[in-house]
């Protein structure tokens, strides 16, 4: 017998299970209590979501997508907001982080993928930290060998705001190239009806 139909199966099979148990499809339940962790937290979810179904159902088309020529794509955005998802991860565990050395998927479906987990993964560190903790956590870039530092404060206002930022252009771009979002969608709620 042939193993070939079987590995193709198997890969259609895994494909689609992974891209089913991603995240955010639905916002999480809040939690009990709010502290600055479990606020911060919940910035990223919600990101998580609006990622989730700005990208969910992207064609071709949609992927090249550029308003301008002089415009990032539609992918080149979601590269960027997977690299923005990748420096709020490693800020929440005092990673350096480093542009150059970055390895950005290419595919719609393993961008979707690591940035999702990524997202998930920094909401559920975030969600747990002490204010305390929180204060000592830093945004730590290294560019050509140099290192620079930056509080938590600007891990609000920079990659996090960034990344909610370009998530609405990605769901502005799929608008005008014919492929709105999904309708039933619904951002205050945190669910699809």
């Amino acid at each position: 017998m042939n193993a070939t139909p079987i590995f193709i199966l198997f890969f259609v099979f895994s494909t689609s299970v992974m891209a089913q148990d991603l995240h955010f499809s639905s916002l999480p339940q809040a939690p009990d209590e709010f502290t600055a962790g479990t606020s911060i937290s919940r910035m990223v979810q919600g990101l998580g979501f609006r990622y989730y179904w700005a990208t969910e159902g992207l064609r071709e088309e949609d992927l090249v997508y550029r308003p301008t020529e002089e415009a990032q794509s539609t992918l080149g955005t979601l590269q960027h907001i997977c690299n923005l998802s990748t420096m709020i991860l490693s800020a929440t565990k005092n990673k350096v982080f480093n542009r150059e050395t970055l390895e950005t998927p290419e595919t719609l479906e393993e961008l979707r993928i690591l940035t999702l987990t990524q997202i998930e993964e920094a909401a559920q560190i975030l969600q747990e930290k002490t204010d305390q903790e929180l204060q000592t956590l830093k945004i730590i870039f290294d560019r050509g060998g140099a290192q620079s530092e930056f509080p938590a404060w600007n891990l609000i206002n920079g990659p996090i705001s960034d990344a909610l930022y370009h998530t609405g252009q990605v769901v502005s771009f799929r608008r005008t190239s014919g492929n709105p979002i999904a309708k039933g969608v619904n951002v205050f709620l945190g669910v699809k009806n």
